[in-house]
Protein backbone atom coordinates (compact mmCIF):
# COMPACT_ATOMS: atom_id res chain seq x y z
CA UNK A 1 0.00 0.00 0.00
CA UNK A 2 1.43 3.38 -0.90
CA UNK A 3 1.56 6.39 1.40
CA UNK A 4 -1.36 8.15 -0.33
CA UNK A 5 -3.63 5.14 0.30
CA UNK A 6 -2.45 4.95 3.92
CA UNK A 7 -3.14 8.66 4.45
CA UNK A 8 -6.61 8.35 2.90
CA UNK A 9 -7.43 5.56 5.35
CA UNK A 10 -5.94 7.47 8.30
CA UNK A 11 -8.02 10.56 7.49
CA UNK A 12 -11.15 8.40 7.17
CA UNK A 13 -10.77 6.91 10.66
CA UNK A 14 -9.10 9.93 12.35
CA UNK A 15 -8.25 10.10 15.22
CA UNK A 16 -8.47 6.32 15.73
CA UNK A 17 -5.81 3.81 14.69
CA UNK A 18 -3.45 6.19 12.94
CA UNK A 19 -0.47 4.75 11.03
CA UNK A 20 2.43 6.27 12.94
CA UNK A 21 4.97 4.08 11.11
CA UNK A 22 4.75 6.44 8.09
CA UNK A 23 6.32 9.22 10.20
CA UNK A 24 10.03 9.70 10.89
CA UNK A 25 10.84 9.39 14.60
CA UNK A 26 11.91 13.06 14.69
CA UNK A 27 9.02 14.37 12.55
CA UNK A 28 8.48 18.13 12.74
CA UNK A 29 4.86 19.14 13.36
CA UNK A 30 3.30 22.59 13.32
CA UNK A 31 -0.23 23.98 13.32
CA UNK A 32 -1.65 27.30 14.56
CA UNK A 33 -1.57 26.01 18.17
CA UNK A 34 1.41 23.64 18.33
CA UNK A 35 5.01 23.35 17.21
CA UNK A 36 7.13 20.37 18.20
CA UNK A 37 9.34 17.55 16.99
CA UNK A 38 8.92 13.80 17.47
CA UNK A 39 6.44 11.08 16.59
CA UNK A 40 5.81 10.31 20.29
CA UNK A 41 4.68 13.90 20.87
CA UNK A 42 2.52 13.63 17.74
CA UNK A 43 0.87 10.49 19.17
CA UNK A 44 0.18 12.39 22.42
CA UNK A 45 -1.53 15.21 20.53
CA UNK A 46 -3.76 12.77 18.61
CA UNK A 47 -4.56 10.94 21.87
CA UNK A 48 -5.55 14.28 23.45
CA UNK A 49 -7.97 14.95 20.57
CA UNK A 50 -9.39 11.44 20.84
CA UNK A 51 -9.81 11.71 24.62
CA UNK A 52 -11.28 15.19 25.04
CA UNK A 53 -13.33 15.90 21.91
CA UNK A 54 -16.60 14.25 20.87
CA UNK A 55 -17.49 12.84 17.42
CA UNK A 56 -14.22 13.89 15.82
CA UNK A 57 -14.30 13.76 12.03
CA UNK A 58 -11.67 14.57 9.41
CA UNK A 59 -13.18 15.05 5.95
CA UNK A 60 -10.52 14.73 3.27
CA UNK A 61 -11.37 16.89 0.25
CA UNK A 62 -8.18 16.44 -1.78
CA UNK A 63 -4.82 14.72 -1.59
CA UNK A 64 -2.01 14.99 -4.11
CA UNK A 65 1.69 14.30 -4.27
CA UNK A 66 4.30 16.25 -6.19
CA UNK A 67 7.76 14.80 -5.75
CA UNK A 68 8.55 14.57 -2.04
CA UNK A 69 5.64 16.81 -0.99
CA UNK A 70 2.07 15.69 -0.26
CA UNK A 71 -0.68 18.28 0.10
CA UNK A 72 -4.03 17.46 1.67
CA UNK A 73 -7.14 19.63 1.97
CA UNK A 74 -9.57 18.80 4.76
CA UNK A 75 -12.13 19.92 7.30
CA UNK A 76 -11.64 18.84 10.92
CA UNK A 77 -14.79 18.91 13.04
CA UNK A 78 -15.83 17.84 16.53
CA UNK A 79 -18.18 18.62 19.40
CA UNK A 80 -16.56 20.36 22.31
CA UNK A 81 -17.35 18.88 25.76
CA UNK A 82 -19.15 22.01 26.98
CA UNK A 83 -22.71 21.66 28.32
CA UNK A 84 -24.20 22.80 24.97
CA UNK A 85 -21.70 20.64 22.97
CA UNK A 86 -21.07 23.07 20.09
CA UNK A 87 -19.98 21.60 16.74
CA UNK A 88 -16.66 23.13 15.70
CA UNK A 89 -15.27 23.00 12.15
CA UNK A 90 -11.82 24.00 10.94
CA UNK A 91 -11.19 23.94 7.20
CA UNK A 92 -7.55 23.72 6.29
CA UNK A 93 -4.72 22.02 4.50
CA UNK A 94 -1.55 20.12 5.32
CA UNK A 95 1.83 20.03 3.66
CA UNK A 96 3.72 16.82 4.32
CA UNK A 97 7.36 16.36 3.32
CA UNK A 98 8.89 12.93 2.72
CA UNK A 99 12.49 12.11 3.60
CA UNK A 100 14.68 9.90 1.32
CA UNK A 101 13.32 6.80 3.11
CA UNK A 102 9.76 7.77 2.16
CA UNK A 103 8.76 8.71 5.72
CA UNK A 104 7.00 11.96 6.63
CA UNK A 105 9.62 14.17 8.28
CA UNK A 106 7.55 17.38 8.29
CA UNK A 107 3.79 17.86 8.77
CA UNK A 108 2.58 21.46 8.74
CA UNK A 109 -1.14 22.25 9.08
CA UNK A 110 -2.69 25.53 7.97
CA UNK A 111 -6.18 26.75 8.85
CA UNK A 112 -8.52 28.63 6.51
CA UNK A 113 -9.82 30.50 9.56
CA UNK A 114 -8.33 32.33 12.52
CA UNK A 115 -7.99 31.02 16.05
CA UNK A 116 -10.57 33.67 17.03
CA UNK A 117 -13.02 32.22 14.47
CA UNK A 118 -12.64 28.84 16.19
CA UNK A 119 -13.29 30.37 19.63
CA UNK A 120 -16.37 32.17 18.30
CA UNK A 121 -17.82 28.86 17.06
CA UNK A 122 -18.08 27.75 20.69
CA UNK A 123 -20.56 30.55 21.32
CA UNK A 124 -22.60 30.47 18.11
CA UNK A 125 -21.04 33.41 16.34
CA UNK A 126 -18.52 31.56 14.19
CA UNK A 127 -18.66 29.69 10.92
CA UNK A 128 -19.34 25.99 10.91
Amino acid sequence: MDIIQILRQDYQRFPDNQTYSIYASDVFFQDPLNRFRGVERYKQMINFINTWFIAVKMDLHDIRQEGDTIKTEWTLSWNTPLPWKPRIAIPGWSELHLNPQGLIDSHVDYWNCSRLDVVKQHFGSGKG
